[in-house]
């Protein structure tokens, strides 16, 4: 199974971006999880999604009411709405997913770079 990121670019401040997380290859069991992200010399933070099977959604305190994460009916794409995108904004941006039995594993993908301008 890999997770493919896309839709990342540059925009200015005020601007929106739409990226999608994709499944390819199958599993078992898969749960498309949420979305970090990973600033220069920064670490890698909770974006939007679950950290945890049956856990809550929660969103980032610099990213609510901004950005928006939701899945495909089949459970095999995930997206992050992204508004008003702030230069603070700027970073890879990765998504993740679960793999349950009887892989029990971690998925990432390899990341999209989303750069925001003042």
């Amino acid at each position: 199974v890999q997770l493919v990121e896309s839709g990342g670019g540059s925009v200015q401040a005020g601007g929106s971006l739409r990226l999608s997380c994709s499944v390819s290859g199958t599993a078992y069991s898969l749960n498309l999880m949420a979305w970090y992200r990973q600033a220069p010399g920064k670490q890698r933070e909770l974006v939007a999604g679950t950290t945890s099977i049956g856990g809550s959604l929660r969103y980032a305190e610099s990213v609510m009411g901004r950005f928006t994460t939701s899945k495909d009916n089949g459970n095999r794409v995930m997206y992050l709405e992204m508004n008003n995108l702030q230069p603070d904004d700027t970073a890879v941006y990765y998504c993740n997913a679960y793999l349950g039995w009887p892989d029990s594993q971690w998925v990432w993908g390899q990341g999209t770079q989303v750069t925001v301008s003042a």
